[in-house]
């Protein structure tokens, strides 16, 4: 009796459909040791997570928090419902303390060529860039707005518009 291509093809199929049911029910059955591995891995990965964030926690409670004796203060509200304070010191315009999420941050004036003003901490990549119309907090690790359209009182007040004067009936 010869063995037909169609009878090689058919047995090949059903071997590979047999395969796969027995890959699919092995895999289906945990393994013991294989759910250690798994759930110690897990803590593994857990731990480093809250090892890096006490790290990260750790670099932002070593910075000193910045005097604000002597400064001007403006409340800026922001789009969300965000809150971000600035204190000015007029002798020192080269540095500004910016409150924001409770805490007290000191950022660097950084020039530049458009007249905005821009400050920045490098070590926590906060960028405070403040234009006439509102001011717009970034974070520039995570390259992600934390807060925009932050606009303090005198910002907030609709624009007055000038109207020319009426011209004289003759």
């Amino acid at each position: 009796m010869a063995i037909t291509l169609k009878q090689i093809a058919a047995a090949c199929a059903f071997a590979l459909a047999a395969a796969g049911l027995c890959a699919t029910a092995t895999a289906a059955e945990a393994h013991p040791k294989a759910t250690k591995v798994l759930k110690q891995k897990a803590k593994s990965s857990k731990h480093k997570k809250a090892k890096k964030e006490d790290t990260k926690q750790e670099v932002v409670d070593n910075e000193p928090e910045p005097d604000v004796t002597d400064t001007t203060m403006a409340e800026y509200s922001c789009e969300l419902n965000n809150k971000v304070t600035i204190y000015r010191n007029l002798m020192d315009d080269s540095h500004i303390a910016l409150r924001w999420k409770n805490h007290l941050r000191r950022m660097d004036k950084v020039g530049t060529t458009t007249g905005a003003q821009r400050y920045e901490n490098a070590k926590l990549g906060l960028v405070w860039i403040g234009i006439p119309s509102k001011g717009i907090l970034l974070d520039s690790k995570q390259s992600r707005q934390l807060a925009n359209e932050c606009k303090d009182a005198e910002q907030a007040k609709p624009p007055v518009v000038a109207s020319a004067p009426a011209e004289p009936k003759s």
